[in-house]
């Protein structure tokens, strides 16, 4: 049966009573004590209130990006006759700063080159499109004596053969004992 409406604004409040003990510096057996509760219920109502707080933190922030992005788009609204059909200058560049804010706000920016720093402190090009050579570099990473895969790749097959060649030349005869 789902718990009554005044018990579940008490908890509400008791978590709430609870994450500002904890930010204080209470510890989850302190917490416990204080509200008669044992320290595994103080810990489950605090890891749910700081996740509340999290999503309630999200909420404002969507909220906050909506709010200015309809802000910044009534401005280009109002500039975008003037820079298109009077081709006035200063309009122009208002409304490219105003573009300029919209894309930042919603995240499009998109970055146009990435590097990754390598073993010895070199960066190692990432062409950002390939799953497999962003795997191979999250495996390697932390790695003293790590190889970065080339940028370039060429054929899965042409790889294959190479490293049966590396094998053979290393004394394996490539049937795995």
């Amino acid at each position: 049966m789902p718990a009554s409406k005044t018990k579940q604004a008490l908890v509400a409040k008791r978590r709430s009573e609870m994450l500002i003990m904890k930010i204080q510096g209470r510890t989850a057996a302190q917490i416990a004590e204080h509200f008669n509760i044992t320290p595994g219920t103080a810990r489950s109502d605090l890891a749910r209130a700081v996740k509340k707080a999290k999503a309630m933190e999200v909420q404002d922030a969507e909220l906050y990006r909506f709010i200015q992005g309809s802000r910044l788009e009534t401005l280009l609204r109002a500039v975008m006759p003037l820079a298109i059909e009077d081709n006035d200058l200063k309009a122009n560049e208002q409304a490219r700063k105003l573009i300029a804010d919209i894309t930042e706000l919603f995240g499009l920016k998109v970055p146009v080159r990435t590097e990754i720093s390598g073993p010895d402190g070199g960066t190692i090009p990432f062409g950002g499109n390939d799953l497999a050579e962003l795997y191979t570099l999250i495996g390697i990473a932390g790695q003293a004596d790590a190889t970065p895969p080339p940028l370039d790749t060429a054929d899965d097959e042409e790889d294959e053969d190479d490293e049966d060649e590396e094998d053979l030349e290393d004394g394996e005869d490539g049937d795995g004992d």
